[in-house]
C-alpha cells in the first residue's frame, strides 16, 4: 500500500563480553523483521500517497531507501499458543514457513508468483472436519437444547462485534462457540423493552460470516488464534440454561455500568424459525476484561504473545485485526506460573499464560498464495457510529484507524469529524482495503494501556514494568510528540522486544511454534437424539438375552 521503506525504532540487542556471536536459525528472521514494515497490497481499491514533511513522526533510514518513495508521518481509532518449554536444545529450534518476518514488496511479489498450499487443520483431516467456508445447506441444524442439555454448562463469555461468545463444558469437554445471528424471524421488542434502550443486533448476512470464517482458517494454524472445530446450524426457542446465563450477564453489566446499552436480543425472544450459525472454537479462557491481572509476569506475557501473534498474522495474511478490544482477547492459564530468577535476562514465559485472539468480523485479511483473490475486508463506514461514538474506551482506536487512513498522520480526528462516509482523504475516498499495518499498533498500545490501567498487583512491581517498557511505549504511544519515531506493524513491536533482551530466540520460536502436529480437537456438541439412541439399542439388547 505504501510506496515507501520505513525505519522504525530498533534497540542494539545486549550482548554478553568474550561471548562469539554465533550465526543461528533466528537472526535472518530478525534481519528481517526489521527490514520492512509496510509493504503495498497487491489487491487494494486505493492507495495512499503523503509528501514529506518536517515533523515526521514515522522516520525514514536513508541508507534503507532503496527506490521507495520517502514516507514521514507527522503525530498520529479460539488458538491456544503452544507452551513454552523451559529450555530448548539449539539443534532442536525449527526454521518455521510461517515465522515472524516482514517481506521485502519485490520477495511478496515472487511469493504469491508461485502459488504454494496452505496447510490447515483441516486440510490434514479432511474426512473429519467441516471446512469453516462450507455451504451452508451442508451443515447439520442443532436445537439450543442439542447444544446444552440440561446438566451441561453454558456461560456466556462476551459480546463480540457479530457474536455472542459462549463456554460450553460437557462430559467430552469444554468449546467456546459464538452464535452469529442470521437474517430469520425473533419477536419483535415490547414498548417497555424499547423504552428501557434495548437495540437489538441487526442479523448479519452470510457473506459476512464466511468472510469472517475465511479468515479464521488462514490464521487456524498461528498460536494465538482460535482453534476451529466445526460450525453449524442452531435453530428454534431458547433452553432456560442459555436465557439464564444472559440475564445473568446483563444484571453484572447494568451494575458495573448503568447506562450501557443491551445490543443482543434476550434469548427469550427466539422463536421456532430463529436461526444462528454457531461456530465452535478451542477453549480460550477468560476475555480479558474478567481476568485478574495480579503479577508483572502476566503483563508481560499477555503484551508480547499479542504482538507475535499479530505479527505472524500480519507475514501470513497481510492481517489486520481492527477491533481487538479487551473482550476479544482471551486469557487461559495453560501452566503453572513460574518464578523469574533475579539474574534472568528476559521477561517472557514465565506467567503460564496462553492467549487466543478472537472475533475477525472487523479484519482485513487475503490470501497471498492466490496472486489473483482481492483481500477479504469488512467495510466499517457502514457504521459510523463506530467512530462517533465516545461511550466505550475502544472507540478511540476506531477513530485513530479512519483519521490514519484519511490523513497518513498520528493525530487523529475527534468525533465530529467522522460524519460523512467515504470522505475524502489524501488519495481520494476512503478505503477499508488497503493494508495499513499501524491499525494493529494502534491496539496494541490499547492493550498496554488496559494492562497498566487495570493491573491489580503492588505498585512497585507495576512501577518497575513501565519503567522497563518506557522507551517501548514512547514509540508505541499515539499521542507521542511529532517528532518521535513510531512503529509501523505488530512485527517492528516483537522486533524491538527480541532487540530489547525482554524476550530470548529460542522463547521467541517456542512461543510461534507451529501446532500442526498437535492433537486434533473435535467438537463436544451433539444432538440428543444420536445420545439417546444408543442407550435405546442396549436396552433392547438386555432385553433380548433374557
Amino acid at each position: 500500500m505504501f510506496e515507501e521503506l520505513v525505519q522504525t525504532p530498533v534497540r542494539v540487542p545486549r550482548t554478553k563480553p568474550d561471548v562469539k556471536p554465533v550465526e543461528d536459525p533466528v537472526t535472518p528472521l530478525t534481519r528481517r523483521i526489521s527490514e520492512i514494515h509496510l509493504h503495498e497490497s497487491p489487491k487494494q481499491t486505493s492507495k495512499l500517497h503523503w509528501a514529506p514533511k518536517k515533523d515526521a513522526s514515522i522516520v525514514v533510514d536513508e541508507a534503507e531507501v532503496l527506490d521507495f518513495t520517502e514516507l514521514k508521518v507527522d503525530s498520529p481509532l479460539s488458538r491456544k499458543t503452544t507452551p513454552i518449554p523451559e529450555e530448548v536444545p539449539a539443534k532442536q529450534i525449527p526454521i518455521l514457513k510461517d515465522k515472524v518476518k516482514i517481506q521485502r514488496r519485490d520477495e511478496l511479489e515472487q511469493k504469491k508468483a508461485k502459488p504454494t498450499t496452505r496447510t490447515t487443520r483441516s486440510s490434514l483431516n479432511p474426512e473429519k472436519r467441516t471446512s469453516p467456508t462450507a455451504d451452508a445447506s451442508s451443515l447439520r441444524v442443532l436445537t439450543w437444547n442439542d447444544v446444552c442439555p440440561p446438566g451441561d454448562q453454558i456461560v456466556k463469555i462476551a459480546e463480540a462485534s457479530s457474536a455472542e461468545v459462549y463456554r460450553v463444558t460437557n462430559k467430552r469437554g469444554t468449546s467456546i462457540i459464538k452464535a452469529i445471528r442470521l437474517p430469520s424471524p425473533i419477536k419483535a421488542l415490547t414498548k417497555t423493552q424499547v423504552a428501557s434502550g434495548l437495540v437489538d443486533e441487526e442479523p448479519h448476512s452470510e457473506s459476512d460470516v464466511n468472510n469472517e470464517l475465511q479468515i479464521s482458517e488462514w490464521l487456524s494454524d498461528i498460536p494465538g488464534f482460535a482453534v476451529y472445530k466445526e460450525r453449524y446450524i442452531v435453530q428454534g426457542k431458547t433452553t432456560r440454561e442459555l436465557l439464564e446465563t444472559h440475564q445473568a450477564v446483563q444484571k453484572k453489566m447494568k451494575r458495573e455500568d448503568p447506562g450501557r446499552a443491551q445490543y443482543y436480543p434476550s434469548p427469550s425472544r427466539y422463536l421456532d424459525d430463529t436461526k444462528f450459525l454457531v461456530v465452535e472454537l478451542g477453549d480460550a479462557g477468560k476475555s480479558l476484561e474478567n481476568w485478574e491481572l495480579d503479577s508483572a509476569d502476566q503483563l508481560w506475557d499477555i503484551f508480547l504473545l499479542e504482538a507475535i501473534a499479530l505479527a505472524r498474522a500480519e507475514e501470513v495474511a497481510m492481517f489486520e485485526h481492527r477491533d481487538l478490544h479487551e473482550g476479544n482477547l482471551c486469557i487461559k492459564q495453560a501452566r503453572p506460573p513460574r518464578k523469574r530468577p533475579p539474574t534472568a535476562e528476559g521477561f517472557f514465559g514465565y506467567s503460564g499464560l496462553e492467549i487466543t485472539i478472537l472475533d475477525y468480523g472487523l479484519s482485513r485479511a487475503e490470501d497471498l498464495s492466490n496472486d489473483d483473490a482481492a483481500p477479504i475486508v469488512y467495510d466499517l463506514e457502514r457504521d459510523l457510529s463506530l467512530f462517533t461514538s465516545t461511550y466505550n474506551p475502544q472507540c478511540k482506536v476506531y477513530r485513530q484507524m479512519r483519521s490514519f487512513l484519511l490523513r497518513a498522520e498520528r493525530d487523529w480526528l475527534p468525533p465530529e469529524a467522522h460524519h460523512v462516509p467515504y470522505a475524502k482523504g489524501i488519495d481520494g475516498p476512503l478505503s477499508w482495503d488497503v493494508y495499513a499495518p499501524y491499525t494493529n499498533v494502534l491496539w496494541l498500545a490499547y492493550t498496554y494501556e488496559y494492562l497498566v490501567d487495570n493491573f491489580q498487583g503492588g505498585k512497585r512491581e507495576l512501577a518497575k514494568f513501565t519503567k522497563e517498557t518506557a522507551e517501548l511505549w514512547k514509540y508505541l504511544n499515539p499521542d507521542a510528540p511529532k517528532d518521535v519515531p513510531s512503529f509501523g506493524c505488530a512485527a517492528d513491536v516483537a522486533c524491538f522486544a527480541l532487540e530489547a533482551g525482554w524476550i530470548g530466540q529460542e522463547e521467541l520460536l517456542g512461543a510461534s511454534a507451529s501446532i500442526i502436529d498437535h492433537h486434533r480437537e473435535d467438537s463436544i456438541i451433539v444432538a440428543q437424539a444420536d445420545v439417546e439412541a444408543s442407550p435405546r439399542r442396549s436396552r433392547r439388547r438386555r432385553g433380548s438375552g433374557s
